[in-house]
């Protein structure tokens, strides 16, 4: 399968109501989305909003979050290129380890190179974010993907 090309830009404030919708639809948090919007990208193909996810910088480490595609994109390479788009960003603005939690898409991110850990492996800047700390359930799997790779 050929990954579509998207283009990926941080969420306009006008997208968030639209951002948390999907969120909330698929599972994922999104009680935090207003206090942190710079964090949130949303990927398009031509002007048709295809899906969002996350990049909340800490430093050298970065947690990928809420990385999600609209239910009509799925299965098309969407997910793929929005993650690829999302570590470049993430690479680019100085960030060398990406962390994140899951509870249904493990086997895609260990795909794309990300190995499984414990969460107390985690550094702690990244341990103490809302989303670590309260929004994801402790039986999420956590995983880690180093940027240099």
């Amino acid at each position: 399968m050929t990954t579509p090309s998207i283009t990926v830009r941080e969420a306009e404030s006008a997208e968030l109501n639209r951002i948390e919708e999907l969120l909330e639809s698929n599972g994922l948090p999104s009680q935090d989305v207003r206090e942190k919007p710079s964090c949130f990208f949303v990927g398009r193909e031509d002007a048709e909003f295809v899906g969002i996810g996350g990049v909340e910088p800490h430093g050298s480490n970065g947690l990928l979050r809420s990385v999600v595609v609209a239910e009509p994109h799925r299965g098309q390479g969407y997910g793929t290129a929005l993650c690829d788009a999302l570590e470049d960003r993430a690479r680019t603005s100085g960030i060398e380890t990406l962390y994140l939690l899951t509870t249904t898409a493990a086997a895609f991110f260990r795909r794309r190179g990300y190995e499984v850990i414990d969460r107390e492996a985690v550094p702690e800047n990244v341990r103490e974010t809302t989303e670590f700390a309260d929004l994801c359930p402790s039986s999420a799997t956590c995983l880690r993907k180093d940027l240099g790779r």
